[in-house]
C-alpha cells in the first residue's frame, strides 16, 4: 500500500477515531461501534464498513474470541506514513526553533509592559 492510499484511509475522521480507540489496546467491535455511534451518530452498518476499510487496508487486524471480534492496530501502514513524513521533519524543527524564539521574545515584551504599567 502506498502512502497516498494510507492518507485516503486516514482522511476520514471516523476511521482516525477508531484507530485512536484501538491505540489503547485491543477492543471488541461492539465496544468500538458503541463509542463511534455515540460520537458520530452513524449506524452500526456504517461503523462496520469503516472497520472493514481499516482491515482491508492493513491498519487494523481482527481475531475471533468466542463470538466476539477483537480489533487491534496494525502498525505497518502507520510506519509507512511515518517514513513519508520523515522527509518533512526538518521543516518542523526549523519552525519550532523559530516559534521558540518568538515565544521568548513575546514573554520579554510582556514582562517589559508589565513593569511599565506597574510604575504608572
Amino acid at each position: 500500500m502506498g502512502h497516498v492510499h494510507a492518507f485516503d484511509v486516514l482522511g476520514d475522521p471516523v476511521r482516525r477515531r477508531i484507530l485512536e480507540l484501538l491505540a489503547s489496546g485491543e477492543q471488541a467491535s461492539g465496544e468500538v461501534s458503541a463509542v463511534i455511534r455515540d460520537e458520530f451518530g452513524i449506524s452500526q452498518p456504517a461503523v462496520s464498513q469503516h472497520l472493514k476499510v481499516l482491515r482491508d487496508s492493513g491498519f487494523a487486524s481482527v481475531r475471533a474470541d468466542g463470538n466476539r471480534r477483537l480489533y487491534a492496530v496494525d502498525a505497518a501502514p502507520l510506519r509507512e506514513v511515518d517514513a513519508w513524513l520523515e522527509r518533512f521533519r526538518g521543516f518542523w524543527d526549523q519552525r519550532l526553533d523559530a516559534l521558540g524564539t518568538e515565544l521568548a521574545r513575546g514573554q520579554r515584551e510582556r514582562r517589559r509592559q508589565g513593569e511599565v504599567s506597574r510604575d504608572e
